[in-house]
């Protein structure tokens, strides 16, 4: 019997094709939404509202969630946005709304499914976190700092879900065609003269890394694969060069550095 998944952000991105190569391969997929019926006729899969800023949202899903399964095998917590800008220009209300959808509005999610798992004794949290997750380059600072919350929260609730037989897993994209990028929240009140030219610089980089990003299947197929998995890997960074920016960051701080401000300086893609 193949498993039902529940996706969050399900109509767009990795969501979108997650969703739809699950069910060409015959699981039950459920999608989320802020705007379902903008979708529904398109997707082969259902696809329910779901708010995951609105706690009422959040509990109506829910109960119409579980009155139409009996069990659910797996979360892909998905749905998020990026916010872009510089740290000092960017309003603190907008980092805090950042943090609202990418951390809380992903941990409310993961609790509202939690009494199942539970109740069940199995269950898979996987969560789509961003390689920004594990590093902190520069223009990102908020969506940066939402993800390393995301990753800290998940590295801690995977030792207490483990007693009920519920893995936890992150994945951690680098730059994908997807479109996250041409949906971000670009600040562009409260202009500091002193960062003109570095922000400049640093928009070129990033519109590079947009230009040259890698198809998104290379993300599905790694979640495909932790759902196939018995004993899932906790982080699951997905990018090019991902293993040698994380040693860079991790063993060789100023060669990582380094390479930061050589490709700001250079307007080539790190």
């Amino acid at each position: 019997m193949k498993k039902t998944v529940l996706i969050t952000g399900a109509s767009s991105g990795f969501g979108l094709m997650l969703a739809t190569s699950l069910h060409q391969q015959g699981f039950n997929v459920v999608g989320t939404s802020r705007n379902p019926e903008k979708y529904a006729s398109t997707v082969p899969f259902k696809l329910l509202r779901l708010d995951i800023d609105d706690d009422s949202s959040i509990r109506s899903f829910t109960d119409e969630l579980f009155k139409n399964i009996k069990t659910l095998d797996v979360l892909v917590n998905n749905a998020g946005y990026m916010v872009t800008g510089i740290a000092e220009e960017t309003p603190v209300e907008v980092g805090r709304q950042q943090f609202e959808t990418n951390f809380w509005g992903t941990v409310k999610v993961t609790n509202a499914v939690l009494p199942q798992f539970r109740k069940q004794k199995s269950g898979q949290i996987i969560t789509v976190s961003s390689i920004v997750g594990l590093i902190g380059p520069p223009n990102l600072s908020y969506y940066s700092a939402s993800k390393h919350a995301v990753e800290g929260y998940f590295k801690s609730l995977r030792f207490e879900l483990n007693q009920f037989n519920i893995n936890v897993s992150v994945v951690e994209p680098g730059w994908f065609k997807t479109s996250l990028g041409l949906n971000a929240h670009s600040v562009t009140e409260s202009k500091i003269v002193d960062y003109d030219l570095y922000r400049t610089k640093v928009n070129l980089v990033t519109q590079k890394g947009i230009d040259e990003a890698e198809s998104p299947h290379a993300v599905v197929s790694t979640i495909i694969k932790l759902i196939g998995t018995k004993e899932p890997k906790f982080s699951n960074p997905v990018a090019k060069m991902a293993g040698m920016i994380l040693f860079l960051q991790s063993y060789l701080p100023k060669m990582f550095e380094n390479a930061v401000f050589k490709s700001i300086a250079s307007g080539k893609k790190l």
